[in-house]
């Protein structure tokens, strides 16, 4: 439309200016060497316009031949390019479609044509790797990290490597390069973090916990809960030699996640031998409503030193009226009701948990209930542990296929912090091969019995030689860099025996 306008509005102009010049006739005269050539000024502007057409035409043609071979490597290095990022697609879509001799045919092409730039380096290095040539991925990754702008995309793919080929020490140092360059890469501050939690590193943990939250990497309720793991696992650790620092972390723990029931476990039992109990049972009592524990309870029961069975017992009716009445808290009154003689009251609490299958503590503690009333012996309590050696499991601490009896701040498989889940496991279990350890003493939440099965081992991350899509895009570890210190559960028993306890360094894996 403009375009028109403009058109339109210089033809006006230039019909007008023809207008004027038949109106006011003239006559130009040129004297050159002797010679006067005279003219009408009509045929002089023609003659002028007439040969600066000829000029621009002859400049257009000299200028054109001198500039043909400029042109000529242009084009030819256009159409290079053109190539090269053809082949260079074509390439991306055969790594993703796991294609390796596509991917290094077009790889090679698109280097060749390309040359040595990001791209093509990338594409290089996951053509490499899908090929199952670590060798040459990790050379792409070094030359990628030689590079200024490719220098974090480098250290990512040899952090890969090193992890593949179970370099602890290499995958930790590229991942650390690679957070002080780019204190924002996710991956980099996780790696970081595995790092330090698999070295019971705390303080320093906590500090790259508060720096991804302050850089907006992760979620402020999620950096609080992580805080409070790390500043509970410092506690379990200074709890013996250092009291007063555990306490004090233990305490910013429970401010942080009061219902992180270890850190409200260690915070009771360190307040209770300072004579706080009243701290200590509010803080019980806050993660007892959240989630009902056995070792929440036998902290609250045994806050004060000294009490008869019956204090304690009116401690557990009142733990049952915090969780309304929750299958945790019917154990506990049994527990406290069979120390105080009390069997009658022990059976009433746990009446309704032996209505419908009932659990294997549920079934241990009837038979530790008529042991303590008619005998280890009697008939009634070789039936309760009989059927407590097929009894549906009762909850327990879960992380990555692993259970344990003991929570852990990191996961014994994949270094994955805040791991483990106080849940009901999966019935398919492979339990430890221990028959001679010893049972679990009185007063102690037993573990879970394990159905006799099959040992089946849980699958490990690791990765294959030849991965079908793009192995720099999956950053799956091998071995795990985190040392398996979660205490096991039960080990399977017969119908005759009693429930008995796992060693502690042998954890049980799901299937």
């Amino acid at each position: 439309m403009w375009r028109a306008l403009v058109f339109l509005a210089l033809l006006a102009v230039a019909a007008y200016g023809a207008v004027w010049i038949a109106d006011h006739p003239g006559t130009v005269t040129v004297v050159w060497n002797g010679y006067e050539i005279g003219m009408s000024l009509a045929i002089a502007l023609t003659g002028v316009l007439v040969a600066a057409i000829v000029l621009g035409l002859i400049w257009a043609v000299v200028t054109g031949v001198i500039g043909l071979p400029a042109s000529i490597s242009r084009s030819t290095r256009e159409r290079r390019r053109n190539k090269g990022l053809a082949s260079l697609s074509r390439g991306m879509i055969a790594v993703g479609s796991g294609d390796p001799l596509a991917a290094r045919r077009h790889a090679g092409d698109a280097e060749r044509l390309l040359g040595s730039q990001p791209l093509t380096l990338l594409l290089k290095a996951q053509a490499a790797q899908i090929s199952g040539d670590r060798d040459a991925a990790e050379q792409a990754f070094k030359r990628m990290a030689d590079d200024p702008e490719t220098r974090v995309l480098g250290l990512r793919g040899l952090f890969v490597e090193a992890r593949r080929r179970e370099d602890e020490g290499a995958a930790r140092a590229y991942a650390s390069e690679a957070a002080r360059l780019a204190p924002s890469v996710t991956w980099a501050n996780e790696a970081v973090l595995e790092a330090q939690c698999a070295d019971g590193e705390w303080s320093a943990a906590t500090e790259t916990v508060e720096r991804r939250a302050a850089l907006g990497l992760m979620d402020k309720h999620a950096a609080r809960r992580q805080r409070a793991v790390l500043l509970t696992a410092a506690a379990q650790r200074h709890e013996a030699g250092e009291p007063d620092t555990a306490t004090e972390q233990a305490l910013k723990a429970v401010k942080l996640a009061p219902d992180l029931v270890p850190a409200a476990v260690i915070a009771g039992r360190l307040l209770a031998r300072r004579n706080d109990l009243r701290k200590a049972a509010k803080i019980i009592e806050a993660a007892w409503k959240a989630t009902p524990h056995p070792e929440l309870a036998k902290v609250y029961l045994n806050l004060r030193t000294g009490d008869s069975a019956r204090d304690r017992l009116a401690r557990a009716e009142n733990l049952a009226k915090l969780s309304s009445w929750e299958p945790e808290s019917r154990l506990v009154i049994a527990q406290a009701a069979t120390e105080a003689k009390d069997f009658g009251r022990a059976r009433e609490a746990l009446a309704p948990l032996t209505d419908d299958r009932p659990t294997a503590r549920v079934c241990r503690m009837m038979a530790r209930i008529e042991a303590a009333e008619h005998g280890a012996e009697s008939g009634r309590s070789r039936e309760w542990l009989a059927r407590a050696a097929r009894a549906p499991r009762d909850p327990a601490w879960v992380a990555d296929g692993i259970i344990s009896e003991r929570w852990a701040p990191v996961s014994p498989v994949s270094g994955r912090l805040d791991a483990f889940v106080w849940k009901t496991p999966p019935e398919i279990l492979a339990g430890p091969e221990d028959d001679d350890a010893p049972a679990p003493a009185s007063g102690e939440p037993a573990a879970p019995v394990a159905i006799p099965t099959t040992p089946v081992p849980a699958p490990v991350t690791t990765d294959s030689p030849a991965p079908s899509t793009p192995g720099f895009l999956q950053t799956g570890a091998g071995t795990p860099s985190v040392p398996p210190t979660p205490a096991p559960v039960n080990g399977p028993t017969g119908p005759s025996s009693a429930a008995q306890a796992a060693p502690a360094d042998r954890p049980r894996r799901i299937a």
